[in-house]
């Protein structure tokens, strides 16, 4: 187009930046960007919100996509909407919420698709209040209960720790509109929090539903059957992955069978089944086998294999965290201080977990 002296105009620049987002490349983007600010579209709200979106999905291109929306002269809900994304996806929540909380100060009425996204910036934060009223906030405001709107707060209560909300959002529901995601959400709430025999009840009623389960769908089955220490029952239903559902094995539910085994107290065979493993192992697998090394009294495979770890990852606390407390299993306190002194000299600091709480005006 360029090479015959054509001239791109307001419509042709929001392709070519969709184009740039779909190759995540942030350097072409740029250029693009430059030649839309000297032909002086920049404050064209449709090539804005284009230039938005391919930052988002560039890495390291957020800030670049902070600096366009707030020069834009006008924006539209999409704007928002697309910056809010880029926060979301960039595990920026607290941002995410915060822009929800401008959109409304300036008086721009979220859609559904905001609202979708400001739900997964509250799981990932945590905070079940803020969940809760966002929830009041789309009660108020009577938005459409569709699907994705009640995917999205399923997930959100059972990663909030509220899973019995959750399961009553599931079975409010209509059969006909839930989706993998939906049953997923639900089984992975009652895995994470202690409730294992309910997510392999769920599990095969989703069968009998007539859905089929995804990767996602089994990391929840598998963590369940761990938590559970059904150990039977975890390896009948990885080996199902394959057989019945064609879905080829990743990395975390390997993982979820080592913790599975390590658990129940099989180190030995955990070991065997790391050594099986079509997959590289990486550092968190090895984790999870130390820590069953030291819950069942195998100190010295587990100080075996940390200190591999360690060699590998000079600097990540956890494996320094893992190797100490094997010393003090063994009661070998002054290789536990030793640990700690290394630790130390390097700079390595233990961090304790912390909250967030965010509070947005008018409750929400």
């Amino acid at each position: 187009m360029l090479s015959h002296s054509v001239k791109p105009n307001n419509y042709t620049y929001p392709f070519v930046l969709k184009a740039c987002a779909g190759i995540k490349d942030l350097s072409i983007g740029k250029t693009v960007h430059g030649s839309v600010s000297k032909l002086g579209f920049s404050p064209d709200l449709h090539v804005a919100n284009a230039m938005i979106h391919m930052y988002c999905s560039c890495e390291s291109g957020i800030e670049f996509a902070e600096k366009v929306f707030d020069k834009m002269p006008e924006t539209s809900s999409v704007s928002w909407s697309t910056m809010m994304g880029g926060y979301v996806r960039c595990r920026m929540s607290s941002e995410a919420i915060g822009l929800f909380r401008k959109m409304r100060v300036v008086g721009v009425r979220p859609d559904e698709i905001t609202m979708v996204l400001v739900i997964s910036a509250c799981a990932d934060l945590g905070s079940l209040e803020l969940g809760k009223s966002i929830e009041s906030y789309i009660e108020n405001e009577k938005f459409e209960m569709r699907t994705e709107l009640c995917n999205a707060l399923i997930d959100m209560f059972a990663k909030c720790g509220d899973v019995d909300k959750a399961l009553r959002l599931f079975k409010y529901m209509p059969e006909g509109k839930r989706t993998v995601v939906s049953w997923t959400s639900v089984i992975f709430g009652t895995a994470l929090h202690g409730r294992g025999l309910e997510a392999i009840s769920l599990f095969e009623e989703m069968k009998r539903a007539g859905l089929g389960p995804d990767h996602v769908t089994f990391i929840g089955l598998l963590s369940a059957c761990s938590h559970a220490g059904l150990v039977e029952e975890g390896k009948k239903y990885f080996d199902s992955m394959v057989n019945d559902y064609g879905i080829v094995p990743r990395i975390e539910h390997y993982g979820c069978m080592v913790d599975l085994l390590g658990r129940a107290g099989l180190v030995q065979e955990a070991l065997e089944f790391v050594d099986r493993m079509p997959l590289a192992p990486n550092p968190v697998i090895w984790r999870t086998l130390v820590s069953a090394c030291r819950d069942q009294d195998k100190p010295s495979l587990g100080e075996k294999i940390t200190k591999d770890l360690i060699a590998n990852e000079p600097m990540e606390e956890s494996n320094y965290v893992l190797l100490s407390s094997i010393y003090a299993k063994m009661s070998e306190w002054g290789k536990k201080t030793t640990v700690r002194k290394a630790m130390a000299k390097k700079g390595i600091r233990k961090v304790s977990g912390s909250s967030t709480v965010i509070e947005l005006d008018d409750g929400v």
